[in-house]
């Protein structure tokens, strides 16, 4: 068994994000902090970052991106040009970070999801690349049928291709194990996203890892055990001093003490 490779989502510093010069210095940053990988996510608000540049920074910096989050009207409706960027930028797995709530409450509305997806699913397929499906909380909800809505999407989804990038903050909220459905996920892994949050006055903070109620520890060990490949740490919000940079730092530091 390997060790995960440990990274960065890239929606953690989206504000230093926000043009090619600030996704320049951030890959850097990244890059000097001892990370050799990210997510591309919630990149480019104020001007568009192309495939081709993001490639150029990776290329000079040695970073992989392991997964996107990209929007579902993309992977619909633009599935060739998504898979383009993709092999421009050397990633293998496409992300989608949600789905929208009209489809999280019946089974019909889940189904017409899952098959709307279907077409772009048999191209990503056929191009030898996952699809990663990440979720909240709101996937553990149940459906009309009484069954969970993550369950409904693990069974009636095709292990080949559907992939799932589990949160196990999200999982953990909702009131669920991150253990027992990383488990249940074995084989449909290829990123984990590591979050950590505290409860405080009946109010839920997102934090920097090892700071909340989440125990990374036994997660990363089962990360090792299952095989998966990637972890990657996420902060929402809340950063410490409002500052994602100095978040990232201190979490970084914890995943590699609990990689050793």
């Amino acid at each position: 068994m390997g060790k995960p490779v440990l990274g960065i989502q890239l929606y953690t510093l989206r504000d230093c994000c926000n043009n090619p010069e600030g996704f320049k210095e951030t890959i850097e940053f990244i890059k000097n902090m001892g990370s050799d990988l990210v997510q591309v996510s919630g990149i480019g608000r104020d001007e568009p970052i192309s495939a081709e540049f993001q490639k150029s920074v990776f290329d000079a910096t040695n970073v992989k991106c392991c997964v996107t989050h990209t929007p579902v009207e993309r992977i619909i409706d633009e599935t060739d040009e998504v898979i383009r960027e993709h092999k421009v930028i050397g990633c293998n797995c496409i992300g989608l970070g949600w789905m929208e709530e009209k489809y999280r409450d019946t089974v019909k509305n889940i189904d017409e999801f899952l098959n709307m997806l279907k077409p772009a699913l048999e191209k990503i397929k056929a191009n030898g690349m996952h699809f990663n499906y990440h979720n909240h909380d709101f996937e553990f909800k149940s459906l009309d049928n009484g069954q969970l809505l993550f369950d409904y999407m693990i069974e009636n989804t095709d292990p080949e291709v559907f992939f799932f990038t589990p949160d196990v903050a999200w999982i953990e909220i909702a009131g669920y194990s991150a253990p027992e459905y990383l488990k249940k996920l074995e084989g449909r892994v290829d990123v984990c996203h590591f979050k950590d949050y505290k409860i405080t006055d009946g109010e839920r903070k997102f934090v920097t890892l090892g700071e909340g109620a989440v125990d990374l520890k036994k997660c990363y060990d089962l990360c090792v055990e299952l095989n998966i490949p990637y972890i990657v740490y996420e902060q929402d919000c809340d950063w410490v001093d409002d500052d994602p940079k100095k978040a990232t730092e201190l979490s970084w530091a914890y995943m590699e003490s609990i990689s050793n």
